[in-house]
């Protein structure tokens, strides 16, 4: 079976996230398409794909809108596929921030018309060097807020790989076995 991940990236956690899920699918033994969304080229072909693994990120509150279109414009294929959705927002990594970070998810759900099988808030991580001056301290004083963060320190990585790992796991049994999670 071939299992498609398309995926959207704006710093380049997601695309981490991305080559870890695919390491594990390929370990199950399948076959594997892995697609940039925010890559201008056309959209992959679904003949053949057996389940289907979307991941994107938050910026701004919203997933980056290349891979929304890619969403909305394959709303058919993903809706006659397995699906899982990973929503990767830094908003996932705080106990108080998990209702957002569902908002976002459900409302790029709602603009695209995604009913995936599955889906995972997947907390997301910093990267400093890649902030300018009101970025920081938009990060800062709104998304972190009331949380430690030392500037000084680059990168600040806050998925759970377990977790990250264990969903896919579940993922690939579900769809192994035949049932289907309502999402």
């Amino acid at each position: 079976m071939t299992t498609l991940i398309a995926f959207g990236t704006v710093e380049g956690q997601t695309r981490k996230v991305a080559e870890f899920v695919e390491k594990h699918v390929r370990a199950a033994g399948e076959e594997i398409i892995l697609f940039d969304t925010s890559e201008p080229i056309e959209k992959p072909t679904f003949d053949g794909i057996g389940r289907v693994i979307l991941a994107a990120p938050v910026h701004e509150r919203r997933h980056p809108k290349p891979f929304e279109a890619f969403v909305a414009a394959s709303r058919e294929e993903l809706a006659s596929k397995s699906t899982l959705f990973l929503s990767i927002s830094l908003k996932a990594a705080f106990p108080e921030g998990q209702q957002e970070a569902q908002d976002f998810a459900d409302e790029m759900k709602l603009r695209t018309g995604l009913t995936p099988k599955m889906e995972l808030l997947v907390a997301g991580a910093i990267h400093s060097d890649s902030y300018d001056y009101y970025a920081s301290q938009v990060l800062r004083q709104v998304v972190l807020a009331g949380h430690e963060f030392d500037p000084s320190v680059r990168d600040h990585e806050f998925t759970d790989w377990e977790e990250v790992g264990s969903c896919i796991a579940d993922f690939l049994a579900d769809h192994a076995t035949g049932r289907k999670d309502d999402g």
